[in-house]
C-alpha cells in the first residue's frame, strides 16, 4: 500500500470515529432532552412556583359568574377545595394559606354565594365575607353528588333544616318513582334552584325529582327504562373525568355488559362501602372484595341502582355510547382529569403505569 493510500485509510478511519462520536453525542443529548422534558412535565409547575416564575394564585377580581355552596360544619380547608374545584381560585393551597394568616380566624356562614371565576385568593375571601354575595333560598347542586350530599347543599342554600330534609327522603315512593325503585339516588337532578322562604323539605325534594323526570322525558326515556339509564349515567358521571370522555366510558360499560364481563367500576365499589367521599382514585382491598349489591368487582351486570345524581351530559352519554371497541380505561392525570381508553390488557397496563408515574410525581392529589 503506497503512502497516499495509507493516508486515505487513516482519513477514512478518522471520519468514521468522528461520525460515531457525533451519533453518540446526539443520542446522549436526545436522551437528556427527553428525560428533561419528562421531568419538566411532572415537576415543572412546582419548580416554576418555587423559583417565582409562576404563581399558584390568580390575580384580580375575576370574571364571569360562579356559585359555590358552603355547608354546615365545613372548615377552611373544605372551602378552599370547593373554590379550587369550581375554578374560583387557582389552587386550594393558596387560598388556605391566606386563611391561616387571618387574625382573627375566619368563620364561614353556610349558604350559596355568588362569586367570579379565576379570582385572587384575597378577592375570593373578601367576596365570601360580603353579605351581599350570599344568595337567599338558592341551592346549587353539582353533578355527581349523592342524595346525602345533595340534601346538605339544599339545607345550606335554601335554609331548610337538614333534619327536615332527612325525614323527607325516607319514603322515596312518595315522589312518584317507577315501580320497584326504592331509593332517591340518581333522581335528584343537579342544577341551581331558587326556593321560596316557606318551602318545605318534601317540596324541595319533589322539585328536584320532577326536574329529573323532565330531563328523562326530553331524552325520550320510557318510565320502565329510567332506573337503568340513571344507573349507567351515574357511573359515567363518576368515572368520566371530562365531558368529552363520557361517551367512551358509556361504551366501555356497554362492551363489558355485552361480553358478560364484570364492569369493575371503582366508583361502585367505593359507593357500596361508603368510601365515595375519600377523594382517592384507588379503592381499598376491602371495598373491591365486599359482597354488596353495588360492587361491580364482585357481581356481574349493573349495580343495584344509581350511585349518584347524574347530569344531562351523562344521561345523554348513557343513551348514546360513542362507537369503539374499548374494554378498559383509567385516569392518567388527575389535574386535567384525562383518561386513557384501551382495547387490550397490555395497553391498559401501560396506561396504569402512566397513572402510577403521575401519582408518584404528584403526592397528595387524589392517589
Amino acid at each position: 500500500m503506497n503512502a497516499r493510500a495509507r493516508e486515505r485509510e487513516r482519513a477514512s478511519g478518522r471520519g468514521k470515529r468522528i461520525a460515531i462520536s457525533l451519533i453518540v453525542t446526539v443520542a446522549l443529548l436526545g436522551g437528556l432532552a427527553a428525560a428533561g422534558a419528562y421531568l419538566w412535565s411532572q415537576f415543572g409547575e412546582r419548580i416554576s412556583e418555587t423559583l417565582g416564575w409562576t404563581s399558584n394564585d390568580y390575580e384580580g377580581p375575576g370574571t364571569g359568574d360562579a356559585i359555590i355552596v358552603i355547608t354546615e360544619g365545613e372548615i377552611g380547608e373544605n372551602v378552599a377545595i370547593t373554590l379550587a374545584e369550581a375554578d374560583v381560585v387557582k389552587t386550594s393551597e393558596a387560598f388556605y394559606r391566606l386563611l391561616l394568616d387571618q387574625d382573627p380566624a375566619v368563620e364561614f356562614q353556610p349558604g350559596s354565594y355568588r362569586m367570579k371565576l379565576q379570582m385572587s385568593s384575597q378577592a375570593a375571601l373578601e367576596a365570601l365575607q360580603d353579605p351581599e354575595n350570599r344568595m337567599n333560598f338558592t341551592a346549587m347542586i353539582p353533578e355527581g353528588k349523592t342524595v346525602e350530599q345533595t340534601i346538605e347543599l339544599v339545607a345550606a342554600g335554601a335554609d331548610i333544616p337538614l333534619s327536615e330534609l332527612q325525614d323527607a327522603i325516607k319514603d322515596p315512593a312518595a315522589y312518584g318513582l317507577p315501580a320497584g325503585v326504592d331509593s332517591l339516588e340518581g333522581w335528584l337532578f343537579p342544577a341551581t334552584y331558587e326556593f321560596e322562604s316557606d318551602t318545605t323539605g318534601a317540596e324541595a325534594i319533589q322539585r328536584l325529582v320532577d326536574q329529573q323526570k323532565q330531563v328523562l322525558d326530553e331524552a325520550g326515556v320510557a318510565e320502565a327504562d329510567r332506573e337503568r339509564v340513571l344507573t349507567i349515567a351515574a357511573m359515567v358521571q363518576k368515572e368520566g373525568g371530562r365531558i368529552e370522555d363520557f361517551g367512551k366510558v358509556s361504551r366501555v360499560i356497554a362492551n363489558r355488559l355485552a361480553d358478560d364481563m364484570l364492569l369493575q367500576m371503582d366508583s361502585t365499589a367505593q359507593y357500596g362501602m361508603g368510601q365515595h367521599e375519600d377523594g382517592s382514585v384507588w379503592s381499598t382491598d376491602e371495598a373491591l372484595s365486599d359482597d354488596n349489591p353495588w360492587n361491580t368487582y364482585v357481581h356481574k351486570g349493573l349495580p343495584k341502582g344509581p350511585i349518584a345524581n347524574p347530569g344531562r351530559d351523562a344521561i345523554d352519554a348513557a343513551l348514546n355510547p360513542e362507537p369503539g371497541d374499548w374494554i378498559y380505561f383509567v385516569a392518567i392525570n388527575l389535574d386535567t382529569r384525562e383518561s386513557a381508553f384501551s382495547v387490550t390488557q397490555e395497553e391498559h397496563e401501560a396506561s396504569v403505569a402512566k397513572l402510577n408515574e403521575w401519582c408518584a410525581a404528584n403526592p397528595g392529589k387524589g392517589c
